[in-house]
């Protein structure tokens, strides 16, 4: 594992910036994605099967899956899994309940004004499942939807064989989804996008996915909503000299373990930690069945900073903007007020990422790509609208008038005048 010291870092945070799962051979593959965006906008569920039959190798006559065959795929699930399903859906839903919203209305001076709060009526989400399933992303997609008021949700996962994953089906069961359709790729972005004979419409889109299905997200948005263009997984750990090696390097390999373009960073002001946590991470990383993919990611995008302090340290995660942020110190709260950006912070050496992956609570669809800086984990708040609302009295139209005409006559909108002075003239 790379050691880099003050004089490198500006050279591998420019090669962090650089790294993207959209950037990567974008142009052709979003010739690919438009074309099969373009096919199932034409030809609907027969466009959907003919990519579902060339990607997935499959050949489907239903794309919906029936109440029936959840159920029974469900059962295949072992007892453990589904307590400790049962336990990170409650824990998910009782944080994402303290993220509602409330209409509400001020008033004064013959005006009164708002916003009313309404949750989108349609949303589909997109779980991943061509080389292994996800039941997490069940949880972490619908329970917000669901705590929002959500009426209708489409949940699309690519089934290869052409059945639902057991523990897929398991959390789909377990929230009371019923319409799940049997489809990945980008062809499941375009029919939730633009609908087929099969699949209704919606206005959202949520969920993450390979880099078709990102391209195909951005590409619909305007169309529908987005959460977000899902990059690689990313974390920083800032730790100092009373750290175990042992845990950062734990840490660090649970992201390494995605997939090649996943980056794992430490920083940190002791020589001895960097030293140690090296040697744990080459010790460890021969033991993991996926030891090629975090080799190549450690590789490429995981290194040990040395910083000349603490403060040092903070400035860098701020400017990384990470997915992921673990603060392992002596006084880990200590640094709080000084992270300004970053999707999830974990705090000692006791709350590894995985944590909240899982079963912590707070939702593991998080910014990536240094969009930290602007962008914050999925919640309640992405399957909501606000809608502003007015109220004038004349008294309160009268007061405003003047300052209405003065803006419309300086930005030469005559009409815009008009539609004031028109109402002046009716003045007893």
């Amino acid at each position: 594992m790379k050691i880099i010291t003050e004089d490198k870092i500006a050279a591998f945070l420019s090669r962090l910036k650089k790294r993207s799962s959209i950037s990567v051979q974008e142009d052709d593959i979003q010739r690919r994605v438009r074309k099969i965006i373009l096919d199932v906008q034409r030809q609907g569920d027969r466009a959907v099967r003919k990519y579902t039959e060339k990607f997935d190798g499959v050949e489907i006559s239903l794309l919906a899956v029936s109440r029936r065959e959840i159920q029974a795929a469900a059962k295949k699930a072992d007892s453990a899994f589904i307590k400790a399903l049962k336990l990170s859906a409650k824990r998910i839903r009782a944080f994402h309940k303290h993220q509602k919203e409330k209409s509400w209305k001020v008033s004064g001076d013959g005006i009164t004004l708002g916003q009313i709060i309404r949750p989108l009526e349609r949303v589909g989400v997109y779980v991943p499942g061509g080389k292994a399933a996800y039941p997490s992303t069940v949880l972490m997609n619908v329970i917000p939807a669901q705590v929002a008021g959500v009426t209708e949700i489409a949940l699309c996962v690519p089934a290869p064989d052409g059945r639902i994953n057991p523990y897929v089906a398991a959390a789909v069961d377990l929230l009371g989804v019923r319409e799940v359709y049997r489809i990945g790729g980008a062809q499941a972005v375009a029919a939730l996008a633009y609908g087929t004979e099969t699949i209704r419409r919606v206005d959202k889109i949520v969920g993450p996915g390979n880099i078709y299905v990102a391209v195909a997200k951005k590409i619909v948005f305007g169309e529908v909503g987005i959460d977000m263009i899902a990059g690689p997984s990313e974390i920083l750990i800032i730790g100092d000299r009373t750290a175990d090696p042992a845990f950062i390097a734990a840490d660090m390999l649970s992201q390494a373990e995605h997939d090649e373009m996943a980056s794992s960073v430490l920083i940190t002001d002791s020589l001895k930690l960097a030293e140690s946590v090296s040697a744990e991470i080459d010790a460890r990383v021969r033991q993991l069945r996926r030891k090629g993919i975090a080799k190549k990611s450690l590789a490429k995008y995981g290194a040990i900073i040395i910083a000349r302090n603490l403060d040092r340290a903070l400035d860098i995660a701020n400017q990384i903007a990470p997915e992921h942020l673990e603060i392992m110190t002596a006084s880990p709260a200590a640094m709080l007020p000084r992270i300004k950006n970053a999707g999830a912070v974990f705090l000692g050496k006791w709350t590894p990422e995985p944590l909240g992956d899982y079963a912590a609570g707070p939702n593991h669809t998080l910014p990536t790509g240094g969009t930290a800086r602007f962008s914050s984990p999925l919640g309640v708040y992405d399957f909501i609208k606000r809608t502003s609302l007015l109220h004038a009295s004349r008294s309160g139209f009268t007061r405003l008038a003047g300052s209405v005409e003065i803006f419309a006559d300086l930005e030469g909108l005559e009409a815009h005048g008009d539609s004031v002075r028109v109402r002046l003239k009716k003045q007893p």
